[in-house]
C-alpha cells in the first residue's frame, strides 16, 4: 500500500514538472517603447535677492538699502537680469584734512539673516536658455560726492570709489562661471567701469559679484560692521562742511557676451 502511494506522489511529481516546462516554454514576450519628455523656455519673472555667502533662490534674502529706508529697489525686468546691488554708506566721519580711506558698510539684512552681514554684491540673472553670454557694468552717474545742504565747500573734489577681491558665485555648480574683474575704480565723471563678463557658453543661471567680506572695526569708538573691500578715498586737501555728500551709481547689463 505504502509502495502505490509513493508510486503515485512520484508520477503526480512527474507530471506537474512536465506542465511547468511546456507552460515556460509556450510563454510568449512583447516590449513596447515610450518616451519621456521636459521642455524649457525662458523665464522672465524676477528672481529675489540671494545669500551672497550661499547663492541658492530657493533661499531668497532680505537686504537692508543703508541709504533708503524704503529701498532697496526691485530687480530689473526680463529673462537677463539685474536682482540687486548693494547701495553703499560710508559711514559718518569726524572732519579732517588728512588724507582719509572711508570703509564701506557692510551689507546688512532683515528676515532670516536679521543680525548678518556680509560683504556688499550685485546679483545678475540669465534665464534666457540661450547661453549667449552678457556684459555687466558701472558707473557713478551722480558725478563726484555732492552736498545740496552745504554753505560753501559742496563737494568732495579727488574723492574716488574703489571695489576689489571681487568673488563670482552661483548655486548651479556644473555652470561655466563667468569672469569677474577682481578690482576696480570708478570715474567720477560717469565713465562704466567692467564689472564681470560671460562669454558665449558661460554665466547661465543666477550669480552674485561679492567683494570682500564683513569684519567689526571700532569707529568713533563703536563696534560697527564694515567691509574692508570697497573704500572712498577723500583727500585731506578737500573741505568738508558737517553735512550728508552723496552721489549714485548706475549698474547696466547687457546681452553682449564678454570677450
Amino acid at each position: 500500500m505504502k509502495m502505490k502511494t509513493l508510486s503515485a506522489l512520484l508520477l503526480s511529481t512527474l507530471v506537474l514538472s512536465n506542465v511547468a516546462v511546456s507552460a515556460a516554454e509556450g510563454e510568449e514576450t512583447r516590449v513596447y517603447g515610450s518616451n519621456g519628455v521636459v521642455e524649457f523656455i525662458a523665464n522672465d519673472e524676477p528672481t529675489d535677492p540671494v545669500d551672497p555667502e550661499n547663492p541658492d533662490p530657493s533661499n531668497p534674502v532680505e537686504p537692508i538699502d543703508p541709504t533708503d529706508p524704503e529701498g532697496p529697489n526691485p530687480g530689473t525686468d526680463g529673462p537677463l537680469s539685474i536682482d540687486y546691488a548693494s547701495s553703499l554708506h560710508f559711514g559718518v566721519n569726524k572732519i579732517t584734512n588728512a588724507d582719509q580711506t572711508y570703509y564701506a558698510d557692510a551689507q546688512e539684512f532683515n528676515g532670516e539673516l536679521a543680525g548678518s552681514s556680509r560683504g556688499n554684491y550685485v546679483q545678475i540673472s540669465d534665464h534666457r536658455g540661450t547661453v549667449a553670454g552678457w556684459t555687466l557694468t558701472v558707473a557713478q552717474t551722480g558725478g563726484q560726492f555732492e552736498s545740496k545742504t552745504a554753505k560753501q565747500f559742496k563737494v568732495l573734489t579727488g574723492s574716488l570709489i574703489t571695489f576689489a577681491d571681487a568673488k563670482p558665485d552661483s548655486n548651479a555648480k556644473d555652470a561655466p562661471a563667468p569672469t569677474a574683474v577682481e578690482s576696480f575704480e570708478l570715474d567720477s565723471e560717469g565713465a562704466s567701469s567692467l564689472v564681470m563678463s560671460a562669454k558665449d557658453g558661460q554665466g547661465a543661471g543666477t550669480w552674485v559679484d561679492y567683494f570682500g567680506e564683513s569684519e567689526v572695526m571700532t569707529i568713533n569708538g563703536q563696534e560697527v560692521n564694515k567691509n574692508k573691500a570697497v573704500t572712498l578715498d577723500v583727500p585731506g586737501s578737500t573741505p568738508k562742511e558737517a553735512t550728508v555728500y552723496k552721489t549714485s551709481l548706475t549698474w547696466t547689463l547687457t546681452d553682449a557676451p564678454g570677450q
